[in-house]
């Protein structure tokens, strides 16, 4: 029964419905054919169905994000929020972070033990130098001074030499620890994005609040006079359960 039907009899006009209930019989045929046609158009509604299914079936398992397609927003799970994902993204970089600098600290104090070692062999070394020249001079006829004391020159060239790359390591981990700074920069960036979405969340939901509880409103009404859809309209026992609360009023 629709509105205009239940509008009657609020009004009284429950005559005229009942003669309209007495010549159903005669609109047999039109439901049948109405019937009918809804058979007729079902496959389709089934191929349509179908084709959402598998939209669905597509959406849900094989969502992709694609700037080039006009695919709906993702559903919203624990993949997709993005605030989490954020806020993943910046706990995992900062633990990185932090791990890198651990990291290169310990590779820099390798690298300073060491310059000390070769500092300390370096003084040896012209110790021994020192030694070797002398003899060199005193005893000019004794070759093994004069190669000792070339062996050690070597040697120390050798130590310097190695010393200045332990300084140019050194330099390189300085300059790896400040380029590091930049990811501190990037997550300072993100927290500051996720800010802002929350305020924008926060402020839409203000919006949107109504002073009303949800559980408290009026449901709203399933057909509407104007409404082109036939379906869920008013059922008999509505109407009894209606008409039976009247008369109690």
């Amino acid at each position: 029964m629709t509105q205009e039907e239940l509008d009657a009899l609020m009004a009284g006009g429950l005559d005229d419905i009942m003669d309209e209930e007495t010549a159903e019989p005669d609109t047999q045929d039109k439901v049948d054919s109405s019937v009918e046609t809804k058979q007729e158009t079902a496959p389709v509604k089934q191929e349509k169905e179908s084709e959402d299914n598998d939209i669905d079936e597509e959406f849900v398992k094989g969502y992709r994000v694609n700037p080039q397609t006009a695919w709906p927003p993702p559903p919203p799970t624990d993949d997709h929020k993005m605030v989490n994902q954020l806020d993943d993204v910046t706990k995992d970089s900062e633990k990185k972070a932090t791990e890198m600098f651990d990291k290169l600290d310990v590779i820099n104090g390798f690298f300073m033990n060491a310059e000390s070692s070769c500092g300390d062999l370096k003084k040896d070394i012209d110790k021994n130098i020192e030694i070797f020249t002398t003899l060199s001079e005193k005893f000019p006829g004794v070759d093994a001074f004069l190669e000792a004391l070339k062996r050690n020159e070597s040697m120390k060239e050798t130590v310097e030499n190695t010393i200045g790359d332990i300084q140019m390591g050194q330099d390189e981990i300085m300059m790896a620890m400040d380029m590091m700074q930049y990811q501190d920069i990037h997550r300072q960036k993100i927290e500051r994005v996720i800010n802002v979405m929350r305020a924008l969340s926060k402020y839409m939901s203000s919006l949107f609040e109504g002073r009303i509880d949800d559980d408290k409103r009026v449901s709203s009404a399933v057909h509407i006079v104007g409404d082109t859809t036939t379906e869920n309209l008013v059922s008999n026992d509505d109407i009894e359960a209606l008409i039976e609360s009247l008369g109690n009023k």
